[in-house]
């Protein structure tokens, strides 16, 4: 059944000598996806037209405009960002690769910022080769972060029941414990109840919050960052009323699949949070920027540069990542 009020989803093509046609187009190409959204996708019409005879995908369909009162609401609709063709091939990322994806972002962005569009969904990009004018971070939540003015983000991975966020995000494994605060743990932690209860319905939040050490540090035997930073933060919320838990040894954690007994996890760093994350849920999975005054997800791959043009590539993650947008703008609009 068609929604009665269609939100209408910016689609941000990536780089286009990877995976993120292909999965944009093997999801668009279903049209019961356009029951629940209007998807506008920023590229090239002719990426999108090469990509569909590369896929054979003889039934998809879209047309071209270059202005929004031209958008059809029950049409894919795609934006040429870039004046000049682009000559690629798929697996091999150029320079011109990386400017398309650059550019097709910066659109997008100032497009949601000014209301022409409701959400965006980011395919992937190469973040060295999409280094440029405009775009100077080391990846998307970053680059949102700073676009919408926001003071703070939380790179918040999600799957079905299986919620996954990390306090530090793309940082140098060795610079997390310099950065770890209590001030930044509990700003985090706010994120991540707020966002719980606005985008995802839920009142009570239930979360647990990782160790940094090994063992979660041991009483102190293995790194004090548990007892001197994690523990005095989850009491202080805790006295408060707070439902949060911890910290957990990570690699017990999700061992046990205690994991299944919260609403959500927060891991200390990157690789703690996405690698289990990743493992138990690859190809449903999906990157929400929670703290941003818009939605924003995308996949919870990459480019996939050594499978790009074959066919190979699972939707699974991008058809995800788009209904959760939907959804999320829905949770907001009836809260």
């Amino acid at each position: 059944m068609e929604q009665k009020t269609k939100p209408r989803i910016g689609i941000t093509i990536g780089d286009i000598a990877g995976i993120g046609p292909e999965v944009v187009l093997k999801t668009l190409a279903d049209s019961r996806v356009l029951h629940y959204c209007t998807p506008v996708i920023y590229g090239m019409a002719s990426v999108v037209n090469k990509y569909r005879k590369l896929l054979d995908l003889e039934n998809f369909s879209f047309q071209q405009i270059t202005a929004f009162d031209q958008v059809h609401p029950k049409k894919v609709n795609v934006i040429n960002c870039l004046e000049e063709e682009i000559e690629f091939t798929p697996g091999s990322p150029t320079p011109a690769t990386g400017t398309l994806a650059r550019t097709a972002l910066l659109r997008a962005a100032q497009d949601l910022k000014d209301g022409h569009i409701q959400a965006v969904v980011t395919a992937p990009i190469d973040k060295d080769n999409t280094q440029g004018e405009g775009f100077q971070f080391p990846g998307h939540t970053e680059f949102f972060t700073t676009f919408f003015d926001a003071p703070e983000s939380l790179m918040f991975l999600v799957a079905e029941g299986f919620r996954v966020a990390t306090v530090t995000g793309h940082l140098p494994l060795k610079e997390v414990a310099n950065v770890l605060t209590a001030e930044l743990l509990m700003r985090k932690l706010a994120i991540l109840d707020a966002s719980l209860r606005k985008d995802f319905g839920i009142q009570k939040p239930k979360i647990a919050v990782l160790g940094l050490n090994p063992h979660a540090g041991e009483n102190g035997l293995l790194g004090t960052e548990e007892t001197e930073i994690v523990l005095p933060v989850i009491e202080q919320l805790k006295n408060k009323g707070n439902l949060v838990f911890g910290p957990f040894p990570a690699d017990g954690f999700f061992g046990t699949r205690s994991y299944l007994k919260f609403d959500a996890t927060l891991a200390l760093y990157h690789d703690q949070g996405l690698i289990p994350f990743k493992t138990i849920a690859f190809e449903r999975g999906v990157n929400f920027t929670a703290g941003l005054p818009i939605v924003r997800t995308s996949p919870d791959h990459g480019t996939a540069y050594d499978i790009a043009g074959q066919n190979k590539a699972d939707e699974t993650s991008f058809r995800e990542a788009l209904f959760a947008a939907v959804d999320i703008l829905k949770a907001r609009a009836e809260g």
